[in-house]
């Protein structure tokens, strides 16, 4: 495998990604045992970092392990990464472990070390086709654990329904729980029905993301309808418009979903009205000192 020789840093080290070593009893390849954020970074500033170390903050407040670091140390650690790499445009990939810990055991050991990992990649647009005729997507019950609200690292469920995408030639998996929309493998969904946007409401059963913030946002600056309310399968399957939102593909429409065109089968005008604000906030972003 070619690891790239970009700056990465671990338990405060920075040094070349592919010279960073963890223990094999670390807790995090163990179990699970552990929580994560991504970040996205336009032009070297990140967006909505405050907010992502907020998220991190309840994540791991959640799974009763300390937060290893400040806001002003993750922020530090942040800008280091983010001045160390050459390109502009970035995802920070941030993970805290309970640590390394023997003998082996599912409790909590006493006293342990969270292991602090984080590295940047290119974060590169979705690509102008998939903006301009969007994305197909397919479904799967979502039989998931019950704190989908935790952004934790083992996403082995996830990674199982990003496949079923992937196998289907998708971009996405929508996920539905007893009849009710949740999210997708990897991001947060929004329907259009007769020019309202709704979106479920956060909850145990979804993992509420920034860019899901942002476009509730921007939706209300605007004057666009929206409703925050749970979302049946049955509104999903007639929708107008479907789109999916994370920090990575910012927002996407999906225009089939399981083979059957979404409202005409074309992004519709709703979904134009809202990637403009988007990019509009990116750019103001890229503008900020």
């Amino acid at each position: 495998m070619d690891v790239p020789t970009l700056t990465a840093y671990l338990n405060g080290r920075y040094a070349p990604l592919g010279a960073l070593q963890v223990s094999v009893l670390d807790r995090g390849f163990l179990f699970g045992d552990g929580v994560y954020e991504m970040i996205p970074v336009y032009a070297r500033q990140p967006f909505r970092l405050a907010e992502h170390l907020r998220r991190l903050d309840r994540s791991l407040a959640a799974i009763a392990l300390a937060n290893p670091h400040s806001d002003a140390e993750w922020t530090n650690i942040v800008a280091q990464l983010v001045a160390a790499q050459p390109f502009d445009d970035q995802s920070i990939y941030l993970q805290v472990t309970r640590g390394p810990a023997y003998p082996r055991s599912h409790a909590f050991p006493a006293t342990v070390t969270p292991t602090v990992f984080a590295f940047a990649d290119p974060l590169t647009p979705p690509a102008r086709e998939a903006v301009e005729q969007g994305v197909t997507a397919v479904s799967i019950p979502d039989i998931r654990w019950g704190r989908c609200d935790v952004k934790a690292i083992s996403l082995l469920a996830n990674v199982l329904a990003k496949q079923a995408a992937v196998a289907a030639g998708a971009a996405e998996t929508v996920m539905f729980r007893d009849g009710w929309l949740t999210e997708g493998a990897a991001s947060n969904l929004f329907v259009v029905k007769d020019g309202v946007i709704t979106t479920p409401a956060p909850s145990t059963r979804m993992l509420t993301g920034i860019t899901y913030d942002v476009m509730i946002e921007l939706a209300r600056a605007h004057g666009l309808p929206l409703q925050i309310r749970d979302v049946s399968e049955v509104e999903v399957r007639n929708a107008d418009e479907l789109w999916l939102t994370s920090s990575s593909k910012e927002i996407l429409a999906i225009v089939a979903l399981d083979g059957n065109p979404v409202g005409n089968g074309v992004p519709g005008p709703i979904y134009l009205t809202m990637y403009t604000h988007y990019q509009e906030a990116a750019q103001a972003r890229r503008n900020t000192p």
